[in-house]
């Protein structure tokens, strides 16, 4: 039965007029245009190729940035920092994303929006200008600021632009534009830094995101503009957010940073980024998402232990092909870019009209492909197992991603009431966020004791890798535990929709 039959059974050709030849008149007809368009319809087309287009730029930035670093950190003299370049942008993206929930809510997501965008190119431009490693570091933390303002601006431009039933197309749109980023960025990023130099990667991108910013502001300066609850813009900013913001932020540099230490010395960072993250996650969390509560708690816990599983698994799959097979760089790297197109396929999939009552049963699907993809990954430390094995469960288990992380953003902006989607948006970002730390943290510290460090270390010198011998229990150790937290998303899946009694 379509959307336009009768409801209870009637035979819809027994309504037809008996005595006229004229065409029945559109039941759509009564409806405003805006009710009816598409993402691409005249009332949202400037909106969504802006915004999709600003995400397509920082997709691009991601990826490229990714290729140029190891050479940047080397011009520098800047090796032994090399993580902080990461984690710097980490960081204070965490703190951003509840500052600009706060500000959405109250402001509208105009002003974080362009804010952030501007924080971005400021630090990509410091970046790329930097004469030493520290400057570059400092560029890199402006940056995550900047996007931390963006993404959770973003969502609540989705929230209140677009009406519910078209979401799921934007964000699968979302998705879409990270697929040639993930193919061509890397390749672009390695020719330009060969032929000009790395600081061409980061100063040439703020003049790209002129374009997108004109399309977008206007469309958002007329659709959603202002707090969506005008009382909320008389109330104060909460300043006890604020600083849970901050110490989630501090806590989790300082775990990361534990991580790459194994010292005696290492537990006390570890032990004061504990105490400052343990409040600030349940402040900032939804009530009831540490044990999964139904609804709203496990969408959000479902989003960080699916990013965090997933993306933690990731880092390590070049690293384990480049030491324990023997390719290339290039090649390690290029095994994993058909996963961007299975993605965007994955978060098309649960977009269809079609799929939405059966989402929850979905996110399981996508779940155990997730769990499955990472428990399989390893499997290439046996020498006979092809290594094409990891290209095919990397592009399955980013086919469940890509179902999971939309369907989580779609369920958050439902259950989300129009003035509380900037604070639940940011909720959201920091269990991403905060998972990424955490996990990569721990798959870390238990790939270094297990010697990978010293194995990672010969990977990035003038030896071959193979040199430094084979550590497959190092990688094991990474990937089988992240596949066992994979499966606890299993369970957790089963809980975002709230049964009726």
């Amino acid at each position: 039965m379509t959307a336009l039959e009768p409801r209870d059974g009637t035979d819809a050709a027994h309504l037809a007029p008996p005595t006229t030849d004229a065409p029945s008149p559109d039941p759509l007809s009564d409806l405003p245009r805006e009710a009816v368009e598409g993402v691409l319809g005249r009332t949202y087309r400037a909106l969504s190729i802006g915004i999709v287009s600003v995400v397509f730029l920082i997709a691009f930035e991601a990826t490229a940035v990714g290729t140029a670093m190891p050479v940047a950190a080397r011009e520098l003299n800047g090796i032994p920092l090399y993580a902080f370049a990461f984690s710097a942008y980490f960081t204070t993206s965490l703190f951003a994303m509840v500052l600009s929930g706060q500000w959405a809510d109250r402001r509208g997501p105009l002003q974080p929006l362009a804010t952030g965008i501007t924080a971005f190119g400021a630090g990509l431009l410091l970046s790329g200008a930097a004469t030493g490693m520290w400057v570059f570091i400092a560029g890199r933390a402006v940056q995550g600021l900047g996007g931390g303002l963006v993404i959770v601006a973003l969502y609540v431009v989705i929230g209140r632009a677009y009406p519910e039933h078209i979401r799921p197309a934007i964000l699968a749109a979302f998705a879409a534009s990270w697929v040639i980023p993930s193919v061509v960025g890397p390749l672009a990023a390695g020719t330009v830094t060969e032929q000009l130099g790395w600081r061409w990667v980061f100063v040439g991108i703020p003049a790209l995101i002129v374009i997108p910013l004109a399309l977008a502001l206007p469309a958002i300066r007329r659709t959603a503009s202002g707090p969506a609850d005008p009382a909320a813009a008389a109330e104060p900013y909460d300043r006890r957010r604020i600083r849970l913001a901050l110490g989630i932020s501090a806590g989790a540099g300082l775990l990361q940073y534990a991580g790459q230490e194994l010292n005696w010395f290492a537990l006390l960072p570890a032990a004061a980024g504990v105490a400052l993250l343990v409040p600030a996650v349940r402040g900032l969390l939804p009530t009831g998402t540490v044990r999964a509560a139904r609804g709203l708690p496990s969408v959000v816990l479902l989003r960080g232990v699916a990013a965090g599983s997933f993306i933690a698994a990731e880092s390590f799959v070049p690293l384990m092909l480049v030491t324990q097979r023997g390719l290339s760089p290039t090649m390690a790297g290029l095994s994993l870019a058909v996963g961007g197109a299975t993605w965007a396929l994955g978060s098309f999939v649960q977009s269809r009209p079609r799929t939405e009552p059966h989402r929850e049963g979905l996110m399981v699907t996508g779940m155990l492909l997730v769990a499955a993809s990472i428990a399989v990954a390893p499997s290439v430390l046996i020498e006979g197992v092809p290594v094409w094995t990891v290209a095919v469960a990397w592009a399955f288990g980013c086919f469940g991603m890509g179902i999971v992380i939309a369907s989580t953003s779609v369920l958050l902006l439902k259950l989300s009431a129009p003035e509380e989607a900037g604070s639940n948006s940011a909720a959201l970002q920091i269990s991403d966020g905060l998972s990424n730390v955490l996990l990569l943290a721990v798959g870390g510290a238990a790939f270094a004791a297990l010697g990978g460090k010293a194995l990672g270390a010969a990977a990035h010198g003038a030896v071959e890798a193979t040199a430094a011998g084979s550590h497959p229990g190092a990688f094991a150790a990474v990937f089988l535990p992240m596949a066992g937290v994979a499966l606890v998303g299993v369970w957790v899946a089963m809980r975002v929709v709230v049964r009726e009694t």
